[in-house]
C-alpha cells in the first residue's frame, strides 16, 4: 500500500537523490553545492546547481529554481499529487515515522556514484532467494536476467540482485534498499526478434518472464530503470514491426505509454492486463498470494 505524505515531509527528500532517482547525475560536487547537467534541456556545460545545504536548485539556464517538490512536478510534467506519490516511494521510513508515526517499513533509495562493484555471480544466497520468493519469482527467472551483486557503500558490504544496464552500471535491489551504481541507463536486451517489449524496471521484467514467458523468449527487451529514459530509447524502436508496452499505472507511465503510442503505430498499451494494479509485480505478487490462501 501506497504510504500518504504531505508537502512538509516531502520537502525534506533530497533535491540531488530526487534527480539521482530520474536518471541525473552530478558533474561536479562539492561539500556544499552539486552542478548537473539541466534535466529541462540537452547541454554539455553544467549550469544546474543544487545546494545541499539549503536543499535547493536553481537553473542557472533559464533563471528558474525552487524545492524538491517544484523539481519533480517540472520534470514529469505531473502534479502536487502525482509528486508525493512519487516522493513517498523513496522517502526513508525515519523521516516518515518522525512526523507520522508509522510502523511500517520503507525500501531506502540510493544511487550513487561511489558504489563500487566487488563480485558478479549466479544468485545463491538465501537472503536474496527469499526475497525473489517473496516477490513471486522463481531462482530459474532470476538467473536468466539477473545476478547476485556485491558492492561496497561507505566502507560497508552489500549484496543485492542485479540488472546490468547498457553502460555497464547496475541496478541492485535487496529487501532493504533500492540502489543503483553509475552510469545509470536503460538495459537493452536483443535476441534480433520483430517484436519488442518495454517495461520500466527490473521486477517488472521477471514478472512478465513468470507470467507470459513465450512472448518474453520471442522478444527484445526495454527496461527503462527509470522513466526519464524514456526518450534515449527511441533511437533503437523504430526498426520493431510490434511494441509492447508495459509501463507503470500511474500518471508518469501512462504520459509515456501515450507519448510512444502517438509517435509510433505499432506501439500497443498492455496495461489494462493489469489494470488494478500498479504494475506487473503487483499483479504477480497478488496471484501469488490467492494461490497461496
Amino acid at each position: 500500500m501506497k504510504r500518504k505524505i504531505n508537502c512538509e515531509t516531502a520537502r525534506n527528500f533530497s533535491v540531488e537523490k530526487a534527480l539521482e532517482k530520474l536518471g541525473h547525475f552530478p558533474k561536479k560536487t562539492t561539500e556544499k553545492e552539486a552542478w548537473f547537467l539541466s534535466p529541462f534541456r540537452s547541454e554539455t556545460q553544467a549550469s544546474f546547481k543544487v545546494s545541499k545545504t539549503k536543499n535547493r536548485w536553481y537553473d542557472h539556464g533559464e533563471g528558474i529554481g525552487g524545492n524538491v517538490i517544484d523539481l519533480v512536478c517540472k520534470i514529469l510534467k505531473c502534479s502536487i499529487k502525482d509528486t508525493l506519490m512519487f516522493l513517498s516511494d523513496s522517502i526513508p521510513i525515519n523521516i516518515i515515522e518522525q512526523q507520522h508515526q508509522c510502523d511500517t517499513t520503507a525500501i531506502n533509495i540510493i544511487t550513487d556514484a561511489n558504489i563500487e562493484i566487488i563480485k558478479v555471480q549466479d544468485v545463491t544466497h538465501p537472503a536474496l532467494i527469499q526475497y525473489l520468493n517473496s516477490r513471486g519469482i522463481s531462482l530459474t527467472i532470476a538467473n536468466t536476467y539477473c545476478k547476485e551483486v556485491w558492492y561496497q557503500y561507505k566502507a560497508s558490504e552489500f549484496f543485492a540482485i542485479g540488472l546490468k544496464n547498457n553502460k555497464g552500471g547496475w541496478e541492485l535491489r535487496n529487501k532493504i534498499f533500492k540502489n543503483s551504481s553509475s552510469p545509470k541507463s536503460y538495459t537493452y536486451i536483443q535476441n534480433n526478434n520483430k517484436q519488442l517489449i518495454i517495461l520500466e524496471g527490473m521486477f517488472d521484467l521477471l514478472s512478465l518472464a513468470i507470467l507470459d514467458g513465450n512472448l518474453v523468449e520471442t522478444s527484445d527487451i526495454l527496461v527503462l530503470n527509470s522513466i526519464s529514459f524514456i526518450n534515449d530509447i527511441e533511437k533503437h524502436i523504430s526498426k520493431y514491426a510490434l511494441i509492447h508496452l508495459y509501463l507503470d499505472n500511474d500518471i508518469p507511465g501512462q504520459k509515456a505509454a501515450q507519448n510512444l503510442i502517438n509517435k509510433y503505430k505499432v506501439s500497443i498499451d498492455k496495461s489494462s492486463s493489469y489494470k488494478n494494479y500498479k504494475d506487473l509485480n503487483d499483479l504477480l505478487s497478488h496471484e501469488m498470494s490467492q494461490k497461496r490462501s
